[in-house]
């Protein structure tokens, strides 16, 4: 099958990579997350993915329990760039050209971000992760995916969950919680659906970015989305 889009930013949490133990790397769940991106790069689609950090730290938890904000989200944006490196190495054992490029200098490891930059490696058929989220406090992944998906004309934004969609309420806490197929932009906003923080949303809507928020631990389901499968739900005008 062809592919949908030519160009995606695929949005991954870092807790994702812990697996079933909910701290650090799984081995078994990042090798699986390359091959999926593999068969996905397989079909022509230039590929950027930006990775939180969260199976180390997550800032908004960590500065409600006391820490300074600013110091916390720094601190997570590390655990980003930690992870980024880690899934970097996963790809290359695929045979995947592969390049970090971070939003804080962190020159031993990874390039400094630069939109050009990016955009070029994109056109030599390179895997581009966007590491260090914004590069400033307060803003999370979500706005971070929301923003290099924009920069670099990404034709969407691909939410890599650990739930089927966006649910009406918390499915784990509310049994009768129902998912959406489809909603719009102004739907998310006025329904004050959490799963992607309001700048991000505002971000995709004013550039006109559609989101599909989609379960990856379901194997094949990265590819499927971008083969124009209808899992998940879509998130557009």
């Amino acid at each position: 099958m062809k592919a949908a889009y030519g160009r995606i930013l695929l949005k991954l949490s870092g807790e994702a990579l812990a697996g079933d133990t909910g701290f650090g790397i799984s081995p078994s769940v990042i090798r699986a997350i390359a091959e999926e991106v593999k068969e996905v790069h397989g079909l022509g689609v230039e590929i950027g993915i930006v990775i939180g950090g969260g199976n180390v730290i997550r800032g908004v938890t960590a500065a409600s329990e006391g820490m300074d904000r600013a110091s916390a989200d720094y601190m997570g944006m590390l655990a980003g760039i930690l992870n980024a490196v880690a899934l970097q190495d996963s790809l290359e054992k695929q045979g995947l050209e592969t390049r970090v490029l971070s939003a804080l200098e962190m020159k031993e490891v990874a390039e400094p971000y630069i939109r050009r930059r990016a955009i070029r490696h994109f056109e030599k058929g390179r895997v581009v992760i966007f590491a260090g989220g914004t590069g400033n406090p307060y803003f999370t992944t979500d706005t971070a995916a929301a923003l290099r998906a924009a920069e670099t004309h990404a034709d969407v934004v691909l939410k890599a969950t650990r739930v089927d969609g966006v649910y009406s309420a918390d499915p784990e806490k509310d049994p009768t919680a129902s998912r959406y197929e489809q909603l719009g932009y102004q739907e998310v906003v006025s329904q004050n659906l959490g799963f992607m923080d309001q700048a991000a949303i505002a971000l995709c809507r004013e550039n006109h970015l559609p989101i599909i928020v989609f379960d990856m631990t379901v194997s094949g389901n990265i590819l499927k989305v971008v083969q124009g499968e209808r899992i998940g739900t879509r998130v557009g005008d």
